[in-house]
């Protein structure tokens, strides 16, 4: 049987903050603020969440902690994803969201995190612990009196759950779930009843322990030859998929043919930060595999939308051009004048100028699924 995590008192490791003892004592020792520690200690300092009235009390231990920071974020697809993107950069993350309408939301962000190995704590705030086991339809449920739809969908992509409706054994699941993360590097599942995130227990009342996690190490004779071995084919490669840039610099492409595109792009040097939004008015990687009406979309004023979050505050500028004259400009707009802003330039592409690996593409996926059924 693999072992759990074992607790210390003296050893740390994910580069937790230093733990200071709690204010006022036992009175304090309640389940939302043992979460709130927790997180802390294992090197979380934001939390992103989108309130709903199973969490609010959870979210209010939250934001008590001076050690966090709570995001609020317009949906929880959007909470999960910044979870995801804070695990890769800080090397574990976590997001709060609601019950079922909540947590269905959230579930695609969490399972992309899964297949990336990304430890991202998702806490659910669930029902009063006195509706488990009754026949009480909830609101934010499918109108069913079975509350576990929503665990059942998220043990396909977590790797631990934890369903919190007691006191009882709360601090042993929230423990062993937060440490099975960190342990497989993979997502968890934790729902904590909405009543109990205010109460105390003799389990909280402590500093929690820190935890103990072996550190994990590299086969450095396997990391250089596998080094090696990848430079000798992208050495090889006529079109290699992969950009070596220099340390300093970072190509995101979005899937679709910018991620063709973005195959073969070079931003300038010493730009800042710098998102280029290609609108060709529709779904182009789909048109290239059939296409039909559904795939042209409603056209927003993209621009105007980043001036509407920015609305005066912060350092942001943008831009729409039409032609390349306009884009070399906007550029070097961009890496000038405004190399200390948040840029936004807007590229009006025309639908049908893609690149010919699309092309090649969407032709053979267009001819895998036209494939007819076999002969029964």
């Amino acid at each position: 049987m693999e072992t759990q995590p074992q607790l210390n008192n003296t050893t740390k490791t994910h580069e937790p903050s230093i733990l200071k003892p709690i204010p006022g004592g036992p009175s304090n020792g309640t389940l939302g603020r043992h979460l709130a520690r927790r997180l802390v200690q294992i090197g979380v300092k934001d939390v992103f969440s989108v309130p709903g009235d199973f969490n609010l009390t959870l979210l209010d231990h939250l934001v008590a902690e001076p050690e966090l920071n709570l995001v609020g974020c317009c949906n929880e697809l959007n909470a999960g994803y910044a979870a995801d993107g804070y695990a890769r950069s800080k090397g574990v993350g976590a997001c709060v969201v609601t019950f079922t309408v909540g947590g269905l939301s959230v579930l695609n962000a969490i399972a992309g995190s899964n297949s990336e190995n990304l430890p991202v704590i998702c806490i659910v705030g669930g029902p009063n612990s006195n509706d488990y086991g009754t026949s009480r339809i909830l609101h934010h449920t499918i109108g069913l009196p079975d509350f576990t739809q929503e665990l059942r969908c998220f043990q396909q992509v977590t790797c631990a759950q934890a369903v919190v409706n007691n006191l009882e054994d709360a601090h042993e699941l929230i423990d062993t779930a937060i440490s099975t993360a960190l342990k497989e590097s993979k997502p968890v599942y934790i729902s904590i009843s909405c009543n109990l995130p205010a109460l105390p227990h003799p389990t909280f009342a402590m500093e929690p322990v820190p935890y103990f996690l072996a550190p994990t190490t590299s086969n450095q004779m396997g990391l250089e030859a596998a080094v090696e071995a990848t430079a000798d084919f992208l050495n090889k490669a006529v079109k290699p998929v992969l950009n070596m840039l220099s340390g300093d610099t970072a190509v995101i492409a979005e899937t679709g043919d910018s991620w063709f595109n973005c195959q073969k792009l070079r931003l300038p040097e010493n730009c800042g930060t710098i998102i280029f939004l290609i609108n060709n008015g529709g779904y182009t990687i789909e048109v290239e595999i059939h296409d039909g009406p559904y795939n042209v979309i409603k056209n927003w004023d993209y621009t105007k939308l980043v001036d509407a979050i920015h609305n005066g505050e912060g350092k942001c500028w943008t831009a729409k051009v039409r032609t390349e004259e306009q884009l070399t400009e906007a550029i070097a707009t961009a890496t000038g004048d405004q190399k200390d802003s948040l840029c936004f330039i807007e590229v009006i592409a025309h639908k049908d100028d893609t690149s010919k690996e699309l092309l090649e593409w969407g032709s053979r996926v267009a001819h895998a699924n036209g494939r007819p059924p076999n002969p029964q």
